[in-house]
């Protein structure tokens, strides 16, 4: 039984409504949360090091020839399944970010020139990649913070989530759309508890996360926002809230930086196609 089945039957067995609990589990996602592994937890990858590379493959670099600097790799094959999220069941993920030019960057119709995300098929030959010339005397970010950050191991675990406007108490909708599904769910807050008894919080800290809804760091425009302007959808509230149900946050993570959050969007055709070049970079201010 799927985590969308068990959600379901459970609510059929606390005697509510099952089409409300269908519409309500319509916004139910899943999240493949990252954090450091400790002693007896599986590895699943790397965040900060070196990452491994297909033998031959340069490092990854803006259109200027400016490398970009590693994030995280994870080991598709080894992370737990997250229902919904069509991650690839093989090979490796590895995220490039160069967060203090990225976040100046519009969002672009094309492939973002300050990050990456690079498949690796399962059976590549990889190597550890050497770092890039003057790596060490490089400080790409204003706040003079080494290319090369340090490696730790990550570990996985599943988490939900829900949008805002289904979780927050009195919460300020931001589209007519929001408040009218707000106005379906009759047994809202029966159906959060549900949610909270069948998947409580994992009290451990996480950097880095796949999947979900896309947090909104500092003050800037949300990154569905500034889709719409840039003609990914309609300049509407309609506009916004389609893009919220066919994106998703490929990855979100805490860069470097106090100030900025890195958050890497894709469509869920192009994740599960595996058309990494599609994805979109929206780097937040966090002040």
């Amino acid at each position: 039984m799927d985590r969308y089945e068990q959600f379901r039957s459970a609510a059929i067995d606390r005697g509510l409504p099952e089409d409300e609990a269908v519409k309500f589990a319509d916004h139910l996602r899943f999240v493949v949360w990252l954090g450091t592994a400790g002693p007896d937890e599986q590895v699943v990858g790397q965040e900060g090091g070196l990452p491994r590379l297909p033998v031959g493959t340069d490092w990854p670099a803006d259109r200027d020839g400016t490398p970009l600097p590693f994030i995280a790799s994870i080991d598709c094959a080894l992370l737990p399944r997250a229902e919904g999220l069509p991650l690839p069941e093989d090979g490796s993920l590895l995220f490039f970010l160069n967060h203090d030019d990225d976040v100046e960057a519009e969002a672009h119709t094309e492939e973002p020139v300050h990050a990456r995300v690079l498949h690796v098929p399962a059976g590549t030959e990889t190597v550890v990649a050497s770092p890039p010339p003057d790596h060490d005397t490089r400080t790409f970010f204003h706040e003079n913070l080494p290319f090369l950050q340090p490696e730790h191991r990550l570990t996985a675990w599943v988490e939900p989530a829900l949008p805002k406007w289904i979780t927050e108490e009195d919460y300020d909708f931001d589209s007519l759309v929001e408040e009218r599904l707000f106005e379906e769910l009759k047994h809202v807050e029966e159906l959060r508890e549900l949610v909270d008894v069948l998947w409580p919080d994992v009290d451990r800290s996480s950097g880095f996360r796949l999947g979900g809804y896309c947090a909104l760091i500092g003050g800037s425009a949300t990154p569905w926002t500034q889709m719409t302007y840039a003609g990914f959808a309609d300049l509407s509230d309609a506009g916004e809230y389609q893009l919220i149900r066919e994106w998703v946050p490929l990855a979100q993570f805490y860069t470097a930086s106090e100030f900025y959050y890195g958050c890497f969007l894709i469509c869920f055709d192009d994740l599960a196609a595996r058309r990494f070049e599609n994805m979109r970079s929206f780097t937040m201010f966090t002040e």
